[in-house]
C-alpha cells in the first residue's frame, strides 16, 4: 500500500536523490500522519472518557501530540527544501534534523506525563470499564499505527531521514503502548487486578528511553558525527578509478543535510604528468561526483615525485616502518629535503582517534625508527588524525 500511495502522490518518486523529491516525500508523509493520528485521538478520548481509563485516555492524548509532530516534521521538510542564500549558503538541510529533534523531545514529554498519570493511577486505582467497543478502538489503533510504522521506516529508508525514522520509532511506541493499555484494561476486568497504572508506568518507562535514543541520533549529525564508513569506501574507490591517481587521503565530509554534503579530499598524482592533463582529471572528479553523487567535492593536487627513485624508496620504507607500529597508520606527502649537515624528511602520518599514543609519543617513536636506518635523518611529520579509519 505504501508504494501505492508514494506512486500516487508523489511526482518522480525514484529520483530520492532530488531535494524537492525528498521534501515531497516527508511533507507527505506529515500529512498522513496528521490525518491518521487526528482520526485516533478522536475515538480514543471518547472512549476512555467514558470508560474512565487514565492509560486510554493518556494514549489518546499521545495520538494528539503525534499529530503536532506530523506537523512539525512537514513542516521541517518544508523549510528543509529552501536553497542556499547569502545568510545560510549550504542550505537549510539541517531543518530537517532540527523537526526530527523537536519530535524527540516530544517522545520524552509524552513518557513523562504518562509516566505521572501511571503513578498517579497507582496511589488512586479506580475500576476501569471494558467493552467490545473499547476493544475494538485499541484494536483498531494497533492496526493504523503499525501500518504508520512501516509506512515511515520504509519512506524514511527510502530518502534516508532520520526525522521520519525517529517517526516510526514513534509509531512502535504507540503500538506496544496501546496493546499494553488494551492488556490491562482487559486482566482489569476480568480479575480483580487493577493494572493500569502499573502498566502506564512501565509503557512510559520505555518511551522515555526510546526517546533519549532518537534525541542522540538527531545530535549526532548536527555536532559533526564521523562519516558513513560504506559512504567513505565509496568516494575512495571511485577516485581511485581515476586515470593518473596514485592515492588519496585528508578526507574530509561535512554533513548539511541529506543529499547536502560537502567533501574535501587530498588526491596524488605523479609530478611528472602534464599540468593540464591532471588538473582536467581533477575537474572530473568534482563534475562527476556533483552529477552521480549528489556530492560537491573539492579536490587537492598533491603532485608525487615518481621517477626519484630515493624518495620512492624511503617512501616504502616509512611505510613499512609505520604500519610495524600500527597497522592502521599510513603516511603521504614525504618528500627528501637535503642540507649540509642533515637531511629533512617530511612527511604527513594519518592515525586514527582510538590510537592511545598522543600526537608527540607517535613521533617520537617514527623519528626512532627512521633513525636506526638513517642516523643523519630528521624527521618533520605532521600527525593527521582521522575519524575514517576504521
Amino acid at each position: 500500500m505504501t508504494e501505492i500511495l508514494i506512486k500516487r502522490f508523489i511526482k518522480n518518486y525514484e529520483n530520492t536523490e532530488d531535494t524537492s523529491v525528498r521534501a515531497a516525500y516527508g511533507k507527505f508523509a506529515g500529512f498522513v500522519g496528521i490525518i491518521c493520528n487526528v482520526i485516533l485521538f478522536a475515538a480514543k478520548i471518547i472512549v476512555g472518557t467514558l470508560s474512565g481509563s487514565v492509560s486510554i485516555t493518556a494514549d489518546a492524548v499521545n495520538n494528539l501530540s503525534d499529530a503536532s509532530s506530523s506537523i512539525i516534521s512537514l513542516l521541517g521538510f518544508k523549510m528543509a527544501e529552501k536553497p542556499a542564500d547569502a545568510e545560510h549558503p549550504y542550505g537549510h538541510g539541517r531543518y530537517e534534523y532540527l523537526s526530527g529533534l523537536t519530535v524527540a523531545v516530544l517522545i520524552i514529554v509524552i513518557g513523562v506525563e504518562l509516566l505521572k498519570s501511571g503513578i498517579d493511577k497507582i496511589l488512586h486505582p479506580a475500576a476501569v470499564s471494558f467493552s467490545p467497543v473499547l476493544a475494538g478502538v485499541l484494536l483498531f489503533s494497533i492496526a493504523v499505527k503499525l501500518w504508520l510504522m512501516l509506512f515511515n521506516k520504509k519512506t524514511g529508508q527510502t530518502i534516508n531521514s532520520s526525522t521520519l525514522t525517529a517517526t516510526a520509532a514513534d509509531s512502535r511506541n504507540d503500538v506496544i503502548t496501546t496493546l499494553a493499555v488494551l492488556a490491562a484494561a482487559a486482566i482489569s476486568h476480568f480479575t480483580p487486578l487493577e493494572l493500569d497504572g502499573w502498566i502506564g508506568v512501565g509503557v512510559s518507562v520505555f518511551i522515555l528511553i526510546s526517546g533519549f535514543g532518537l534525541i542522540k541520533d538527531m545530535i549526532d549529525p548536527m555536532l559533526g558525527s564521523a562519516p558513513d564508513p560504506e559512504l567513505v569506501a565509496k568516494i575512495r574507490d571511485k577516485i581511485m578509478t581515476y586515470p593518473g591517481v596514485i592515492g588519496m587521503h585528508d578526507l574530509l565530509v561535512h554533513d548539511y543535510g541529506p543529499c547536502r554534503q560537502f567533501v574535501s579530499v587530498h588526491v596524488e598524482m605523479p609530478a611528472e604528468e602534464n599540468v593540464i592533463v591532471s588538473h582536467d582529471t581533477i575537474d572530473n572528479i568534482e563534475a562527476d561526483f556533483l552529477k552521480n553523487e549528489g556530492i560537491h567535492m573539492i579536490v587537492h593536487y598533491d603532485p608525487v615525485l615518481t621517477s626519484d627513485t630515493l624518495t620512492t624508496e624511503l617512501r616504502s620504507e616509512v611505510a613499512r616502518m609505520v604500519k610495524a607500529l600500527n597497522s592502521d597508520l599510513s603516511i603521504h606527502d614525504l618528500r627528501v629535503v637535503p642540507g649540509t649537515t642533515h637531511t629533512n624528511l617530511v612527511f604527513d602520518c594519518v592515525a586514527p582517534y582510538s590510537l592511545k599514543m598522543t600526537d608527540t609519543e607517535l613521533k617520537n617513536a617514527i623519528t626512532d625508527e627512521v633513525r636506526k636506518l638513517h642516523p643523519d635523518f630528521n624527521c618533520v611529520i605532521t600527525i593527521d588524525r582521522d575519524s575514517t579509519i576504521a
